[in-house]
């Protein structure tokens, strides 16, 4: 069979006498450029997609808008889905600032020295996060956070030269499954504790001499704030561990930073900060470590650090570590991050700027009491449908709620039709955890909205 000349007017050059002339230009057949497409799989006949001609700019604005308006957008109230990922309000010099064309435009800086004004915004946000976290380096930055703590745990391996972790049994299911997926190829393996009776327990058995790290949510997975921190710092010394600690940087406007209770590693989720949901992404990873020349080096991405010029007056920044494989490292670099998300990072800066030390500080202690409020309405009103899932006292942002007499997937479809969604099923996703979801209460949620929340489930669950 010959070949067919498809013209498609959203294929550029596709029109027969544009492929005439370039075929004789290079003196090739069109079958010569495509003998290596098996035939089957080959295009026989014209595309079958778009609507027969060119739209416009207005037809296609038009087109989009119709779509779109298909979708359910849930603003009063908010989404309670919780998980990890909550809806967070972004204030509009954030947008604003990061619309310029000095950030904007800014990626990766190979000829780093050059970009002043990029590099002075990511070591502003090494400074802030540094301070938040009560650590010395952070690194600017990773892509978001499953990977900023898979890139901690193998740091952990080749610190320590041991193959396990230790994690908590109700580990953030999301950030373990890449955690996983990063660390089994190389032999890692993750083992699960507990905490009874003020006592870190080993649930899954293994060599003590295998174990390198141990790793920690607070506030976890379920949004439990924990009160037995102290217990990890005697633990990781008379073991001789690496301490990694995941914190959501605005719990830290009310809560002791990780450095304060003996943390090697930090990481969290950098998105909270002025970032946004964006659909999924991107997002913004955050990693660092305490003083220590052997964490340092491990670090991967880069470090923006200040310096001076030749003569010792005028302030420069410079990037001081880069461990990239393709063009510094190669096959000994320490990850195979190949970009960074600095204009994240900057957003991060910019909302951290704005808000400021009392600003964070108010933010977090508005999200734990309205956390406490659903606790509260939810024990009192709906104690014969359902309870917390936890037998832990304090929450921040998310709320995990066990029912009692319908599948919360049928309560969470009956949540819908009244204009409210729900939180995340988690019942297939942790173990021991039966029929239960997570709920996620921020800055955006009012009374009224958890009001509203609590009177849907008493009438649906």
């Amino acid at each position: 069979m010959g070949v067919i000349y498809l013209y498609h007017h959203w294929i550029p050059n596709s029109d027969p006498n544009i492929k005439s002339e370039m075929l004789r230009y290079v003196g090739k057949d069109l079958e010569d450029l495509l003998r290596d497409i098996p035939e089957k799989i080959r295009l026989r006949e014209p595309l079958k997609v778009g609507f027969g001609k060119p739209l416009s700019e207005f037809e296609i604005e038009r087109l989009l808008d119709n779509i779109l308006s298909k979708n359910k957008v849930f603003k009063d109230p908010p989404p309670f889905l919780g998980g990890g990922l909550c809806p967070h309000y972004i204030p509009a010099v954030v947008k604003y600032l990061l619309l310029r064309g000095e950030f904007y435009t800014a990626y990766t800086p190979y000829q780093a020295e050059i970009n002043q004004g990029v590099l002075q915004a990511l070591f502003e946000y090494q400074s802030m996060i540094a301070d938040l976290y009560g650590v010395d380096v952070i690194n600017a930055s990773m892509y978001d956070i499953s990977t900023a703590t898979a890139e901690a745990f193998r740091m952990v391996m080749r610190v320590s030269k041991k193959r396990g972790i230790m994690v908590p049994r109700h580990m953030n299911p999301f950030i373990r499954s890449v955690v996983e997926t990063w660390i089994n190829p190389v032999g890692g393996f993750l083992a699960r504790y507990e905490i009874v009776d003020n006592e870190i327990r080993v649930i899954d058995k293994y060599s003590e001499s295998d174990i390198g790290g141990i790793y920690l949510e607070n506030p976890t997975f379920l949004g439990e704030v924990l009160d037995e921190i102290d217990l990890f710092d005697d633990y990781k010394k008379k073991r001789k561990l690496v301490f990694v600690v995941n914190a959501d940087p605005i719990s830290l406007g009310v809560f002791k930073a990780p450095g304060e209770y003996g943390a090697d590693i930090v990481v969290g989720n950098g998105s909270v900060l002025g970032v946004g949901l964006n659909y999924g992404g991107p997002s913004l990873g955050i990693l660092g470590v305490r003083m220590d020349q052997e964490l340092i080096k491990q670090l991967p991405g880069r470090l923006i650090g200040a310096t001076t010029d030749v003569e010792g007056f005028a302030r420069g920044f410079a990037m001081i570590l880069q461990t990239r494989e393709q063009h510094i490292r190669r096959e000994r670099a320490t990850s195979n991050i190949t970009t960074n998300t600095a204009l994240m990072a900057i957003a991060a800066a910019i909302y951290l700027s704005y808000v400021g030390e009392s600003g964070l500080r108010r933010l977090g202690e508005s999200i734990l009491q309205r956390t406490s409020y659903l606790k509260k309405k939810i024990e009192s009103e709906l104690r014969d449908r359902c309870s917390i899932a936890s037998s832990k006292e304090l929450f921040f942002k998310e709320l995990p709620l066990r029912f009692y007499k319908r599948d919360y997937r049928e309560i969470h479809r009956d949540l819908l039709r009244k204009g409210i969604h729900g939180g995340l099923f988690i019942g297939d996703l942790l173990e021991g955890v039966s029929n239960t979801s997570l709920f996620c209460v921020t800055e955006v949620h009012s009374r009224k909205h958890i009001d509203q929340l609590v009177s849907a489930l008493s009438e649906v669950a």
